[in-house]
């Protein structure tokens, strides 16, 4: 009887050629034919650090983080660490992404207090960290070694240690904390191939290049618009420049030239008071028939109603990479002057206009054809259209994490 088995009301006996072709029928059960439910797969967790938060209200950095968020939270598991000065309504998500306040300042001192306690936090609660400028504190960077945590360090643009705002000690650190940075990370990003070889120059390190996108911007056209009562210059022909008010933005050199030029005014988008150099600026061409001045504008609709009915951009930064408000210039499809330097060669794809100082600022707006005007116009957007994408800029971060 050893070699009789019975399943159900079949028996059959080992070594039968019923039993040795696997013809074993087992009793039904009651779950036959109702579909199992598919067991769901944990998201990765992404922690977000270095910046103030989300949504963005502050910078380039901002934008981008909030724009992962919309493109990535259904994907992933990302939390954001926020600012809880800057963000008093205190929401618990966005798009997804979960928003843990921080009771500390993240600006200058304090910010680097900020930037190790939400690291810690980070390394310890997540898959990946993506820290986003280690200017001030990427001397923390290699507490990854006491996580399993990925570490993704976003460089940003430039070379900092190189900024004139910056004194000579604020210099050293700054290159000290990319030194540090860019050796521990797993993974460093920077947004233009110009920085690229500086941190292979420089530290040694490797990188990837994810440029920053600026299709989220939109054109209102004025007709209809209450905004035109607030800012009627928008009827008119206008250049139009966004910096912040330091020295290597060159914002001194854009109103010397419209000191002189005189075919159509210049409308400045700065934050004047952060600076002695914004404060004197402003005082001296205050009142100036040809110049606009405004304090920047935080609202994005107001923000792209204004610039978005320029005549051309003007882009004067001389120490960026792939600029925010360059990017978001060219996909509102405004022809671009930039200064000339290789990173802005570089974004614009060498087919923006460039000019050295102001002398040759006033020789380009002077002379420049209309037909010359509607071609860089044209090629602005075009490689907007295809390097300066969200979608792409996520799809690209998503293959990283």
């Amino acid at each position: 009887m050893k070699n009789i088995i019975k399943s159900g009301s079949t028996a059959l006996y080992r070594n039968t050629p019923q039993y040795n072709m696997g013809t074993i029928r087992h009793e039904s059960s009651p779950l036959d034919g109702v579909a199992r439910p598919e067991l769901k797969t944990k998201k990765k967790r992404i922690h977000i650090v270095g910046i103030h938060g989300v949504p963005a209200k502050y910078g380039g950095l901002e934008t981008f983080a909030d724009f992962l968020c919309q493109n990535l939270g259904d994907e992933f598991d990302i939390t954001v660490y926020c600012n809880a000065h800057k963000y008093p309504e205190k929401a618990k998500t966005y798009f997804g992404a979960k928003l843990k306040y921080i009771p500390l300042d993240a600006s200058g001192f304090r910010g680097i207090l900020y930037d190790v306690l939400t690291y810690i936090d980070a390394l310890a609660k997540s898959d990946v960290v993506l820290y986003l400028s280690p200017v001030g504190s990427g001397f923390m960077t290699p507490l990854k070694k006491l996580s399993r945590a990925k570490v993704i360090i976003n460089h940003g643009g430039l070379n900092e240690w190189e900024r004139e705002k910056l004194s000579w000690l604020q210099q050293k650190w700054a290159k000290f904390n990319h030194r540090i940075a860019a050796k521990f990370a797993d993974i460093n990003i920077v947004d233009n191939e110009l920085y690229k070889e500086s941190l292979k120059q420089n530290f040694n390190a490797e990188s990837t290049v994810i440029r920053y996108g600026g299709d989220h911007v939109s054109k209102i056209a004025p007709t209809g618009e209450p905004l035109v009562k607030k800012y009627p210059f928008v009827k008119e022909k206008y250049a139009i420049s966004i910096s912040r008010a330091q020295v290597d933005n060159n914002l001194h050199m854009v109103l010397e030239a419209f000191e002189d030029f005189k075919e159509y005014k210049i409308v400045l988008l700065s934050n004047w008071d952060i600076s002695t150099y914004g404060k004197k600026l402003r005082q001296k061409y205050t009142g100036h028939p040809n110049m606009i001045l405004i304090d920047n504008i935080y609202d994005k609709r107001e923000l792209d109603f204004v610039r978005g009915n320029a005549y051309l951009y003007i882009h004067s930064h001389s120490r960026c990479g792939t600029a925010p408000t360059l990017v978001e210039a060219m996909n509102l499809n405004l022809p671009v002057i930039a200064f000339d330097v290789p990173t802005n060669r570089e974004a614009t794809k060498n087919k923006a206009a460039f000019f050295t100082d102001s002398a040759s600022l006033i020789e380009l707006l002077e002379h420049i054809p209309d037909e010359t005007i509607k071609t860089n116009r044209d090629d602005m957007y075009a490689i907007a259209s295809t390097h300066y994408t969200w979608e792409k800029i996520s799809a690209q971060y998503k293959a990283l994490f």
